[in-house]
This record gives C-alpha cells, structure tokens and sequence, in this order.
C-alpha cells in the first residue's frame, strides 16, 4: 500500500480542525484498498475443519518474536485462517517495516491488510500506517474493508490520528469451497450500544458478501463491559474486585454487542470467562478484560483455547531464537483465541 509524505500527512490531519473524518478520509484512497495478496501454494488437501486464530498483535513491534511464538507455540496450531489486529506499516515505533507483509511472508500465508489509521505525532515515520489484516493459507477470492460508525474522533486524542475502526471481509477458496472470514476491530473509546452499532454494520456487510457461505468472524471488539473515555469508572472497577468480575463473568450482560451477533446466528468463543487483555492501570498493575472474540455461523468449533502471551509461559521457545532472548514481560498486551472449527461436507 503506498504512502503519503509526511508533509502531506499532517496537511489532512489539519483539515479535521474544521472538516468531519469521513470527508478527510475520502480524500485517502488508500482508506478504502483492500489489496490481496495470494502468495502461498495451494494446499494439497482438503481439511474436515480449519485452524482460526485471533490476535491482536500489538503494532507488531516485536515482529522476528511473533514469528517464532506463531511458529513454536503448540497451543496456536493447526491454524489455516490468522484472524489480526494492530500491526503496522512504515511506523518508527515498529522498526518501519510491513509488518504484515514480512509476518505473512515468513508463515508462507497469503493476506490482505486494512487501514485503520494513519499516525501523525511522529514525523519520522515512513508511512504512519497502522491497520488489521487477515492471512490465510488457503486463496483469497475476494476482501473488502467496511468502515464502522465513528464513535470516537482519535484526531482530537493524545495520539492524533487520521482514520477510524473497520473490519475486513474476505472470501477464502478452500478447495472449491468458499469460506467467508473478517477481521474486526470496534471501538474502545465509547460504550456498549456504539459498539453494537458497529457490529451490527459488520453482520450487514457480511450477510450481503457471504450468503451461503459458512462464516469466522473474530478480533479486538473491546467488550471493556464499560466505556473507555470514561477515566472514573475504569478507576473504580479496578478497586473493586466485584466489578471486576462483570468484565470476565457477565460480559454479554453489559456489551450488547454479544447478543446482536447471537440474534443474527453466530456463536460466541470463546464459552469460558478467561481474559485477553491486560489493561494497564496509572500507578501500576492491570485490569483483566474479555476482549477478543470468535464469531462462528455454520461452523461448528470442535475445540478452543485462549493462549498466553506472557514470557513465564513459553517452554518452546528454540534456543538462540529471538523468543528466547526477548527481555519483555508480554509479546502482546492481549492473549491469543485460537479454535477448530468443523466444514460440513
């Protein structure tokens, strides 16, 4: 995907001081690309399920580390579909690499990647790109960005952004058999029916794309089980181990996003409250979330996992890898979701 010049960055970004994020946007085309890039051989065989992982990776700033993790860790395998959120292109923070295109080049998947934001603070950045993807080990037929309702403008944020949360959708051809996958991520800076609106936009665009088609939705929802604009409430479920437990236990009772996606047929993974994200708190420590979804319609899961990203837990890692060496406490700040899921015949 082709940049722009800073300099032509920060002259957008400027107009959202008095032009609404949508009439910016379109002047972006890159906004709307959903460049496919089918790299991998075909498999040989036809498989009775596929491997979908979600994860939320981070800015892939630790890029040569996910490689290994995703190459090592047994928890993350069989996987066919990679289900991404948060990986970067052309960003100082991340070593201005394409992330997606380096990762997917090094597992041999195919992918497409969407542009959720560009990055104004840091000048130095090549591109400022940051965005979702979706890889596949089977061919990608067709892909697709939906743009979400806005809910948030991150321009007026402390990390100034051109751009605003989407989903990717993509139909896969796994031998002669279409499969209909996307990607999403909603909003965290709003509440629970804002985040339902914009699922709700996604199951619209998905309805239309995959009519027939068995389908794996999954990613970032941001199911805080509050809104992330508001400071005080975060504070005060972090004091309260009561409240804390709404935010793994009774998720679905506070985001209505969850019961939207049931009414229109899919099934929610995983079943068990196991967090996914570490949020950080001021002055220290974390609060456990449930953040990270699999969305399933006509396809049965068979088996499913939530898989640590913590250093404590990687026995795998080879030795004189970079996993090995890596001195961080988390690769990510979320954990993994990784399921079977059974293809009718």
């Amino acid at each position: 995907m082709n940049g722009l010049p800073n300099e032509e960055r920060q002259r957008l970004g400027a107009l959202l001081d008095r032009a609404p994020q949508t009439e910016v946007m379109a002047m972006i085309p890159q906004f709307s690309q959903a460049e496919i890039h089918n790299i991998a051989p075909v498999p040989a065989e036809t498989p009775d399920s596929l491997g979908v992982l979600v994860f939320n990776m981070e800015r892939g700033v630790h890029l040569a580390e996910l490689g290994d993790f995703l190459e090592t860790c047994p928890e993350t395998k069989p996987y066919d579909v990679i289900l991404a959120n948060e990986l970067d292109d052309g960003c100082v923070r991340s070593g201005q690499k394409d992330t997606t295109k380096e990762l997917a080049e090094r597992l041999g998947m195919n992918y497409v990647f969407g542009l959720e934001f560009i990055e104004l603070v840091n000048g130095e950045d090549a591109k400022g790109f940051h965005g979702n993807a979706i890889f596949s080990r089977w061919p990608i037929k067709q892909a697709k960005v939906v743009r979400l309702p806005e809910q948030y403008n991150w321009y007026f944020d402390r990390q100034r952004r051109i751009g605003g949360r989407l989903a990717i959708l993509a139909e896969l051809d796994v031998n002669g058999k279409s499969v209909g996958v996307g990607t999403i991520h909603l909003e965290n800076r709003t509440h629970g029916p804002g985040r339902q609106e914009q699922l709700e936009t996604i199951l619209k665009a998905a309805d239309e794309m995959f009519t027939g088609m068995p389908v794996a939705l999954g990613g970032d929802l941001n199911t805080n089980t509050f809104d992330g604009r508001d400071k005080d409430a975060i504070q005060e479920i972090a004091g309260s181990p009561a409240l804390q437990r709404r935010c793994l236990e009774d998720v679905a009772v506070w985001e209505s996003c969850l019961p939207a996606a049931e009414k229109a047929g899919y099934t929610a993974m995983p079943d068990h409250p196991i967090a996914t994200r570490r949020k950080p708190l001021p002055g220290g420590g974390h609060l456990d979330l449930r953040l990270d979804w699999l969305l399933l319609r006509d396809l049965k899961p068979t088996d499913s996992r939530t898989i640590s990203t913590c250093r404590e837990v990687w026995p795998f890692a080879v030795p004189g890898s970079a996993l090995e060496a890596f001195g961080g406490r988390e690769l990510s700040d979320h954990n993994a979701v990784w399921a079977s899921c059974a293809l009718s015949k």
